[in-house]
């Protein structure tokens, strides 16, 4: 009778809201997906009059708590990354470093039909079942999902947010290119920790001005390209493994077990595309409902503008990362978006839909053949635009090396780390 009762508590628990008052005297605690990004996005908000802190739970070889408290309240049907970002939320209400009663939490949410747009009615169930009913959740969305009087994202914060993303994107590329070669171990990583501090100082402390980010990003290049050993990758170079799959274990080391530096341990040079690879691939999708399905013609327009707003930015990413001749550049999501013709339709959009596929793609014509599609056991939508993309892929491209990973609370991590050995072991 009392698991009926508080089954039925958790399914009937109101929404408490983030009220204006809640801005002066409430801590918002971020899931750490993307750190880098997430630190400089961080920053940004806090600019803006919240107070937020980025949660390192799990990230520092203690993954097992936050597994634990994801398993004990998130029912073991739901998927991988709804697990992690619950359990890692409830480890840190429970850690005792927080006065709950003056937190809240946040999540983001798409409104596509991927289960992670339940994430924040998961969230709040298991925060009624640990006893922390009273903290308020709140959903960054750009779909009109929820609203919340005492958080909005405001017209003067995208840009701001926009450099953080096209920042983030860039030291994570720098930092991959670099790590399998430098001289020092953990210079690039350090590197990228300094800029990253500059880079969130210089975004809170004044007007941003797109002059100034484009002569950082060259200011950053050369620094990367400056230290020992980078220049190695020229003459002497590592096996590439590209890495894709669903967004948070694709990103997240908490979410795929450190696998970036994994595959750097063993020799190789991991390369993932951006995070703004996503965001275009949100954008694309509003601007197809309309082309494909004739709705939203108003919100096809307004996407269509921001559409041309982000190509461009990513292309003057490029143009500099090219210009210095050191390093890979990104490739344009001009070009990705064509890549899926003769293998999957633009309509499929459930999970990372299309883009998954595209990304697979993107990598082999880079001429990286050795990919890991990372996917959270029993996500359906990403078996099947990643595993189930790998035959007709290996058709058209025989030589190229392919490998689907699990991830899940049940999953070890050995039995992953053997696997994509084999892969590395067939590509060299």
């Amino acid at each position: 009778m009392s698991n009926q009762t508080n089954r039925m508590t958790a399914d009937t628990a109101e929404r408490v809201l983030f009220t204006k008052e809640m801005r002066a005297t409430h801590t918002i605690l971020l899931p750490n997906m993307l750190p880098r990004h997430f630190k400089i996005l961080s920053r940004v908000l806090n600019q803006y009059g919240y107070k937020t802190e980025l949660l390192e739970d799990g990230l520092n070889g203690d993954s097992q708590a936050v597994i634990d408290a994801g398993l004990k309240y998130v029912h073991n049907d739901s998927c991988y990354p709804a697990l992690l970002v619950i359990g890692q939320f409830i480890a840190a209400l429970k850690s005792g470093r927080y006065d709950t009663h003056k937190v809240a939490l946040l999540l983001t949410q798409t409104g596509g039909g991927c289960r992670a747009s339940n994430y924040v009615a998961l969230l709040r169930k298991a925060l009624v079942r640990a006893g922390f009913e009273y903290v308020p959740v709140i959903s960054l969305n750009f779909s009109g999902l929820e609203q919340m009087p005492g958080f909005k994202i405001t017209l003067p914060m995208i840009p701001r947010l926009l450099y953080s993303i096209l920042y983030g994107d860039l030291l994570m590329l720098l930092v991959n290119q670099c790590r399998p070669y430098e001289t020092a171990r953990g210079s690039a990583e350090a590197l990228a920790d300094r800029w990253s501090d500059r880079l969130a100082d210089e975004m809170t402390s004044g007007s941003t001005s797109y002059r100034r980010v484009k002569e950082n990003y060259r200011a950053i290049i050369r620094d990367f390209a400056a230290l020992d050993g980078v220049k190695n990758r020229k003459t002497d170079p590592r096996v590439r493994v590209g890495i894709v799959g669903e967004i948070f274990v694709k990103f997240s080391p908490l979410g795929n077990n450190d696998l970036e530096n994994f595959l750097v341990s063993e020799g190789a040079e991991p390369v993932l595309a951006g995070l703004l690879d996503f965001c275009m691939y949100v954008v694309t999708n509003n601007i197809l409902d309309y082309k494909l399905y004739g709705i939203g013609k108003t919100r096809a327009k307004i996407y269509g503008i921001a559409d041309k707003f982000f190509l461009s930015k990513q292309q003057d990413l490029i143009d500099i990362v090219r210009e210095d001749g050191t390093f890979t550049p990104p490739t344009s999501f001009t070009h990705t978006r064509t890549l899926t013709k003769g293998y999957v339709g633009m309509g499929a959009k459930m999970g990372e839909g299309w883009l998954l596929t595209a990304e697979i793609l993107e990598l082999i014509d880079q001429g990286v053949n050795n990919v890991v599609i990372t996917q959270p056991f029993g996500c359906l939508p990403n078996h099947i635009v990643g595993k189930g993309m790998m035959k007709p892929i290996k058709e058209t491209y025989p030589d190229v090396n392919l490998v689907a990973i699990d991830y899940d609370a049940g999953a070890t991590k050995i039995n992953q780390d053997n696997r994509i050995k084999l892969m590395l072991a067939n590509a060299k």
